[in-house]
């Protein structure tokens, strides 16, 4: 056994370097840089008073603090809070701290800081990684002490709790005014009303002959591209406010339905209450369609009239861009399309525009269809011979007219059969749904569920799908009486016959014109009439 006498251990002090009585700089105490953050979430009058407030305080205070240095009162106005993606001047503070300009920031709550529990964490935690601390004065919570990160949760928790009940109280109260009827538009971006007293849109009488020349325009053969140039060319503002018109705005206010009096609403949903997104409603949540919800700047059957050459344009691939009015106008009689333009002579005194079908020469040297070629000149002229044969016998049209009308546009039996679809539709929809809520308290057998869903599911199915050839069928009927009107009108308002074709009327007036031959063209008429002309000689 050793005898050796252990070792005490040894501590060896190290004195500082830095002589604290010399470098007494090091040890005072610099002035904090302080940044006030103010924001209110909407831009109402009664909340820029408090704006305005907060941004004075936090100047006064923090400049009246002699261990403070101000260094700004960064500032978002009219910005919701639920992200902090869109906050630009709540982003400029935070570069600003994080590059070492800021010390402390006072702000008025946790929730003007932000009502997202992870935005606000992870922006407090990167400021403290920096030294950069947030002082909460409602709360009294400083991020600087031990227990900051703790209260800061939990309050971010509950304003991210507050955030999801006001979006559902909101969307509650829009939804409860949906379903009352209750219309209300984006006036600012909105041409043609103004909100009234009663709170409900009021026509602005110039701003509505700005919309009727559109729907004129485009009944009359224009392209949306061309009514713009047209608006732009006259100095006419758009819904915004701005000079330039783009064809989209053109073609959204060709389709909105409120410009007839009605109303569809929650046409898009907000996805989520923390980002914002919205989505178009494809069926996710209800729809209302309010009838005679506020006055109709266009007439309804105007309105469904333009809907229907929309559909047509849609269909038969024509965007009336070609600048040509017989654009999807002159139809094969032997295989149903369409006719073309082709240029002849491009580069000689024998130039001239012709039309023929465009399956014509389907493979090159072969002849698909045996239809001839017709000169513009030819086809303009089928129209003015067809037209004054109209005019001439339009006194038998005029007789006629009551009976054709009647039978046009009565919907009784429609209207019987919408009535009932309406409330199996209502009554299915309600089945599924308390079915799916059953299955999910009870337990039952799956297999039978899902072959008793699948049966609600199809019968809901057939119910709506007929509601909608319904709707299309009273929309055929009322554009028809339209077309019958109008042409009716033009032939009212001709009391001699055409001397030369009149492209607006031709637009106005004429379905499409068929050729078959030269000996047989056959022009049908808006009213669904038809005369074969004889070009032949032309």
């Amino acid at each position: 056994m050793s005898t050796a006498t252990a070792k005490a251990t040894k501590v060896t002090v190290m004195p500082p370097t830095i002589n604290v009585i010399q470098n007494d700089g090091l040890t005072m105490r610099r002035k904090k840089r302080v940044a006030g953050y103010a924001r209110v979430s909407t831009d109402q009058e009664e909340q820029q008073n408090s704006y305005d407030a907060q941004v004075d305080y936090y100047t006064r205070h923090i400049q009246s603090n002699p261990d403070w240095d101000f260094v700004e009162v960064y500032t978002d106005d009219g910005i919701s809070a639920t992200s902090t993606s869109k906050r630009e001047g709540f982003k400029r503070m935070i570069a600003d701290a994080l590059e070492g300009k800021i010390d402390l920031i006072l702000t008025k709550s946790v929730s003007r800081f932000a009502r997202n529990t992870v935005d606000s964490l992870t922006v407090i935690r990167q400021l403290k990684e920096k030294g950069v601390y947030v002082y909460f004065e409602k709360e009294n919570i400083d991020t600087g002490d031990a227990k900051g990160e703790l209260l800061i949760t939990i309050m971010s928790s509950l304003a991210q709790e507050e955030s999801r009940s006001i979006s559902e109280n909101v969307t509650w109260g829009q939804r409860k005014r949906m379903q009352d009827g209750k219309v209300s538009l984006p006036y600012k971006q909105f041409l043609g009303y103004k909100k009234g007293e009663d709170g409900l849109p009021q026509v602005v009488e110039a701003e509505a002959e700005i919309v009727r020349l559109i729907y004129k325009m485009y009944l009359n053969g224009n392209t949306a591209t061309n009514i713009a140039k047209h608006l732009m060319e006259n100095g006419i503002p758009t819904p915004a406010g701005k000079k330039n018109w783009g064809t989209s705005t053109i073609l959204s206010m060709l389709r909105n339905e409120k410009y007839k009096g009605d109303a569809l609403l929650q046409k898009g949903y907000t996805v989520n209450y923390l980002t914002k997104e919205k989505k178009k409603n494809e069926g996710e949540i209800p729809q209302y369609y309010v009838e005679n919800s506020h006055p109709a700047i266009i007439k309804p059957e105007v309105f469904d009239l333009v809907q229907d050459e929309l559909r047509r344009n849609l269909a038969t691939g024509s965007s009336r861009s070609g600048g040509y009015c017989f654009s999807c106008m002159v139809v094969c009689g032997e295989c149903g399309g369409f006719f073309g333009s082709k240029v002849w002579h491009s580069t000689s005194k024998y130039k001239r525009t012709i039309w023929r079908c465009n399956h014509k020469y389907e493979k090159k040297g072969n002849v698909g269809c045996h239809t001839p070629h017709l000169t513009e000149s030819q086809i303009g002229w089928a129209f003015v011979e067809a037209f004054n044969q109209a005019l001439m016998n339009k006194d038998l049209y005029f007789d006629e007219y009551d009976a054709i009308v009647e039978m046009l546009t009565e919907t009784a039996d429609l209207d019987k059969e919408a009535t009932k679809l309406n409330e199996e539709v209502v009554a299915v929809y309600e089945l599924i749904r308390q079915g799916i809520e059953q299955n999910a308290r009870v337990p039952q057998d799956q297999e039978k569920y899902s072959i008793h869903a699948a049966k609600l599911e199809e019968q809901y199915t057939i119910a709506k799908n007929r509601l909608a050839e319904i709707a299309d069928e009273k929309q055929a009927r009322t554009v028809r009486k339209e077309r019958l009107n109008r042409f009716l009108n033009e032939l009212r308002k001709r009391g001699e016959l055409l001397a030369e074709f009149d492209p607006t009327l031709f637009r106005a007036t004429v379905e499409f014109i068929t050729v078959h031959s030269e000996k047989d063209v056959v022009v049908t008429f808006r009213d669904s009439s038809e005369i074969h002309v004889d070009v032949s000689g032309k």
